[in-house]
């Protein structure tokens, strides 16, 4: 089935505190948000009704226009709310929910601190990533070209429009191969994550996943920690290269928009969906659709 274009869709996105049709969603081409980056979003999931850890994605919505020095111009409280009116109003029970801020055209220039700053949230049916099927097979990965960048060279801690460009042409490549996705090693040479979701690795019954120093700490990279330590399951966090893949028996990425994904493969290395894989998988599901929200 053909998806339908995101500027066909119908309904309603709140922007800059009104409800408008979705058609009438528009921006100037001329704005500093889609010419020189500053531009920050969220990505959050709402299962049968309840909406996933939609604080802990407000909060880093705020710190990555803080790190950006956008100012958004609503309380935290009121964005919430929002979001809960509109998957309402949307009807949208099983999706997902897409706040985006921009700096406007009020400046075309490399310094625009007094440009407005723009807010809008979508939401709309969205029931996985991949589909069940492919979940249950795991999907493939590749070694990308393109590396994540060093604290000190990119604002690695924020949620940055500007730092999925790499994230792009990874997965992009990486399909034309005839791969599902990409992984990104750091600065360092060091494993970082895939192209937009963290990874984790089983040896030896433990989990093993990258520090996320200069990549985004995920919070569903945190809420999969949380469930494997109640489950007694140890956790290393650290830095490994490439090779550490080689004594590794499953790995599986995390994120809001793949959930938890089981990996059957990175170019020559091959894992097995496994026991410890599965009952992650199976704990997340639980708590997620019988969240207290």
């Amino acid at each position: 089935m053909q998806m339908i274009p995101f500027d066909k869709r119908t309904g309603y996105i709140w922007i800059n505190g009104v409800f408008k049709e979705w058609k009438n969603c528009q921006t100037h081409v001329l704005n500093h948000g889609l010419h020189y980056g500053s531009c920050v979003f969220e990505g959050i999931r709402i299962y049968d009704g309840k909406i996933f850890k939609l604080e802990e994605h407000t909060e880093r919505l705020y710190e990555s226009a803080r790190i950006l020095d956008l100012n958004i111009p609503f309380e935290k409280t009121k964005i919430n709310e929002i979001i809960r009116q509109l998957t309402i109003k949307q009807n949208v029970e099983n999706g997902y929910i897409r706040p985006v801020v921009w700096r406007g055209s009020e400046k075309m220039a490399i310094s625009a601190i007094d440009a407005t700053t723009n807010i809008a949230i979508a939401t709309w049916p969205w029931p996985s990533y991949f589909s069940p099927e492919k979940i249950l097979e795991g999907i493939r990965l590749t070694k990308s070209n393109w590396v994540r960048p060093s604290p000190d060279s990119a604002p690695t801690n924020s949620k940055a429009a500007g730092l999925y460009m790499i994230c792009s042409l990874s997965k992009h490549e990486a399909e034309k191969n005839g791969f599902d996705d990409a992984l990104m090693l750091d600065y360092r040479g060091f494993i970082a994550e895939a192209t937009g979701a963290n990874i984790f690795f089983v040896k030896n019954n433990q989990l093993y996943t990258p520090l996320p120093d200069c990549f985004l700490n995920g919070i569903t990279r945190m809420a999969v920690i949380d469930i494997a330590k109640k489950l007694g399951i140890v956790i290393n966090e650290g830095h490994f290269k490439y090779d550490f893949l080689k004594n590794c028996e499953e790995v599986f990425l995390t994120g809001t928009a793949v959930e938890i994904t089981p990996v059957v493969s990175i170019d020559n290395f091959k894992f097995k969906v496994g026991e410890i894989t599965r009952l992650l998988l199976d704990e997340f599901n639980k708590i997620v659709r019988d969240q207290n929200q």
